[in-house]
């Protein structure tokens, strides 16, 4: 009776390797490093992305990129010249919702306007054509510094707004105070 009872205990799984063996395969469907991707209209440059790790996963309902080492994405005007990048230490691209999702050390930056956005969370909605943080926003142009806490703007950046804007820094030009 002991012998059975030892042999019947004895073949019992822990529940997490139970788990890890009836989950779904998580490994990507393709691995790539030191990518470049360059996207073109006409010819024209429009935008290059380039990260040093991206894996693609693919399943029924959902496809998406994952960009584990970070990544840099610098967007094209018409004349060829480079108008803005985004960068990050971590990025999940979502194909068919059209959803960029960066993480950690996430910078963009208008090289027209000058203008640079540092948080540490930022959604580009490329359906809608806007990004969005729900984390502390940092915006420096060249006269002011504004502090906020979450952040809404258009894709180009050239409307947006702060919520609960903290301790900002305009500067004033003297000739103005008078």
């Amino acid at each position: 009776m002991a012998l059975s009872m030892v042999m019947l205990f004895s073949c019992e799984n822990p529940i997490a390797e139970v788990q890890e063996i009836a989950k779904e395969d998580t490994l990507p469907s393709v691995s790539a490093f030191n990518i470049e991707y360059v996207r073109t209209s006409v010819g024209e440059k429009q935008v290059v992305l380039n990260s040093p790790q991206m894996d693609r996963y693919t399943d029924k309902s959902n496809e998406y990129s994952e960009f584990p080492e970070g990544f840099e994405i610098t967007f094209y005007d018409s004349l060829g010249n480079k108008s803005s990048y985004i960068r990050a230490d971590y990025g999940i691209d979502y194909v068919n919702k059209k959803r960029l999702e960066a993480r950690n050390n996430v910078l963009v930056k208008n090289l027209e306007t000058q203008e640079q956005l540092n948080t540490e969370n930022l959604v580009w909605d490329r359906k809608q054509k806007i990004i969005y943080s729900n984390s502390f926003v940092k915006i420096t142009s060249p006269d002011k510094v504004i502090y906020g806490d979450s952040l809404w703007a258009n894709e180009d950046f050239s409307k947006r707004r702060i919520h609960k804007i903290k301790n900002s820094y305009f500067e004033i030009e003297e000739d103005s105070i008078n």
